[in-house]
């Protein structure tokens, strides 16, 4: 059955009776009939009956009508498809492309007009020692006069971001052919290249067929690493002394064997930009790098970091404004411009930029700590870098890699180095009581006992025994699994903290993404299917039962206790306000969605499309 609808008097007609809260959305919120009457294209009469159908109405309408038509026709399938096929269809077809920057004269004005340019000026900043993106940016103001091109300086220290904090702006990524290498943002809202989202992003696009932009945000990663030193928060200014979970390793062998391993020259350029990440990033002894040679997150800088929103620290500033008998105003300003200089808020503010290093911003876990810790998400990826590397040379490279200055490397020398992290591991955050592993914090020597998804990293790694991976899986039903999925932090962590702290986004009760893979990864790895299936199953019902009331909102971040993306916790929940439709959704959100359908069998998505609750299909 088809439709010939007038998309002006259609729109009109179903957003007046059925968007009674006036959001340009159809919800479950709203109060209307929930149906509406349509003809055919051959007289007869039909009822669109319910949210989930009246909302896919909605959306296609909503796509014809931003293709310029008047006319919209609408097949019967198209409202009524299955809620499974409809959300994988709408990331495959356009949330990957919505979410696609270039940074180039095609995609440059969209990038610079982004709201974090503060002062309202255009500005791009170029390594020195990239001469072709220095003379392509300064080109390209002859036809943008409002962009300023400024060259970074040989060495960037703390001393200098800050310096630049009051001028924000973007960093070039790679150039090919002068056309920008493009990469995907996390939401709609952002307009730079994210660190681990990235990865994450990267297997969606690898499942969707997108192996040419996975392979271009590897290539764009290995830019940073080459000209920045390491790869990049974001590619904003003033991320330029800070790093992010490290997942190079991962991405450039999922990219290279979904390519079909033919790029050889490729894959030699890629692993040694690896290489070099991984030695003069995380393996500088009293950097990131500490005493028991066990790695912690440690991003430098000076002052406040400034790309957080206005007021976000005023309950730690107040007391040193207390301190230097200066209102909160006046010591913040002090403060920020040097004129005050107290060793005990610098601390907190290394571990704060140490934080938000991990991706993990923020967390009670890491919250005034984090550089003092050696984290086990952190020791796990980089374990799977030494296993990665070593795998990669043994395999493709004739057990013999030599990198473009003449240094060479066997297998053996990574197997070494993952063995003996494995080792330290094991006796530094290992615990036989708690069946668990914990960050071990290296100021009070001790492991923290704080139950947290980012624990489960060794499975997803291989860096655990069987037995380990046996415990392991108990310890996470027991302390993690909630109805919608996996919990960021356990509830137990949030009872024993003071109720009148503030609520962190990556704790309890809210899942994200990037766990939810981690952790399904790592129980297919030691053999846990149906425990799996099980954390599949409720996090992908979490996503399309929201998107199935909520007009096709597939958000950052989810409640999965309460199986909402209602999450008011820090800094809202990204992916949430759109009209008519949303075309982006949100880049790990995606992905994780993709992934997970790759992974049930039919019978699962069938129950899924029924929206049949998982506590009756599990407990």
């Amino acid at each position: 059955m088809h439709f010939k609808l007038n998309i002006k008097e259609t729109l009109a007609v179903l957003l007046a009776q059925e968007d009674t809260d006036g959001d340009k959305k159809i919800t479950k919120e709203d109060q209307g009939p929930k149906k509406l009457k349509l003809q055919s294209d051959d007289g007869k009469e039909y009822i669109v009956k319910g949210t989930y159908h009246l909302s896919n109405l909605l959306q296609e309408l909503a796509l014809e009508k931003k293709k310029g038509k008047k006319v919209a026709e609408i097949s019967l399938d198209q409202i009524e498809e299955p809620p499974t096929d409809r959300i994988s269809r709408m990331i495959r077809d356009y949330f990957w492309d919505d979410l696609t920057r270039t940074i180039d004269r095609k995609g440059i004005q969209r990038i610079l007009e982004d709201e974090k340019a503060t002062d309202k000026t255009q500005r791009i900043y170029v390594p020195v020692d990239d001469k072709k993106g220095i003379n392509y940016y300064k080109e390209l103001t002859k036809e943008l006069p409002q962009l300023q091109v400024i060259t970074l300086p040989q060495n960037i220290t703390p001393e200098y971001v800050r310096s630049i904090n009051d001028k924000p702006g973007i960093l070039a990524l790679k150039l090919k052919k002068n056309k920008g290498v493009p990469f995907v943002v996390p939401g709609g809202r952002f307009n730079e290249m994210y660190g681990w989202d990235s990865y994450f992003e990267g297997i969606g696009l690898l499942l969707d067929g997108r192996i040419d932009l996975a392979k271009a945000m590897v290539d764009n990663f290995c830019y940073q690493v080459k000209h920045y030193g390491k790869i990049l928060n974001a590619n904003r200014s003033y991320y330029l002394t800070r790093t992010q979970p490290p997942f190079l390793t991962s991405f450039i062998r999922e990219v290279y064997e979904a390519e079909g391993g033919t790029d050889h020259a490729w894959l030699s350029s890629t692993l040694e930009m690896a290489i070099k990440e991984y030695k003069n990033v995380w393996m500088v002894s009293g950097k990131r790098l500490t005493k028991n040679e066990l790695n912690r997150y440690l991003a430098e800088g000076i002052g406040i970091p400034p790309e957080t929103e206005d007021g976000h620290f005023d309950e730690v500033l107040k007391t040193y404004a207390r301190k230097y008998e200066l209102s909160l105003q006046e010591f913040t300003r002090s403060y920020t411009s040097g004129e005050i200089n107290d060793d005990d808020l610098d601390r907190y503010f290394i571990h704060d930029r140490s934080l938000r290093e991990s991706g993990h911003d923020t967390s009670w876990r890491l919250d005034g700590v984090c550089a003092n810790l050696n984290c086990v998400d952190l020791n796990s990826l980089l374990f799977k870098y030494e296993t990665d590397i070593a795998y990669l040379i043994e395999t493709y490279f004739d057990d013999k890699f030599v990198s473009s200055k003449g240094k060479k490397y066997k297998s053996e020398y990574w197997q070494d180095l993952a063995f003996s992290r494995k080792a330290r591991m094991n006796e530094y955050m290992w615990s036989k009581k708690h069946d668990s592993f914990f960050d071990y914090d290296i100021k009070y020597k001790k492991k923290t006992k704080f139950e947290s998804a980012s624990n489960f990293y060794p499975l997803w790694a291989r860096l655990c025994s069987k037995e380990q991976a046996e415990k392991m899986v108990k310890t996470l039903f027991e302390t993690l699994k909630q109805k919608g999925g996996i919990s960021g932090t356990s509830k137990k962590m949030m009872e024993d903290r003071d109720p009148s702290l503030p609520q962190r986004q990556w704790d309890y009760p809210n899942g994200w993404a990037p766990h939810q893979m981690i952790i399904w990864k790592g129980l297919l790895n030691y053999g846990f299917k149906e425990e799996a299936r099980e954390l599949i199953y409720r996090w992908l019902w979490t996503i399309t039962k929201n998107a199935v009331d909520y007009n096709g909102t597939i958000p950052e971040k989810y409640d999965v206790v309460a199986c909402t993306h209602k999450v008011y916790a820090e800094y809202g929940n990204v992916g949430t306000e759109f009209d008519y439709i949303t075309t982006s959704g949100f880049g790990w959100m995606n992905a994780s969605y993709q992934y997970g359908l790759s992974l049930l069998a039919k019978k699962d998505r069938n129950n899924l499309n029924k929206l049949m609750d998982p506590d009756q299909l599990f407990n």
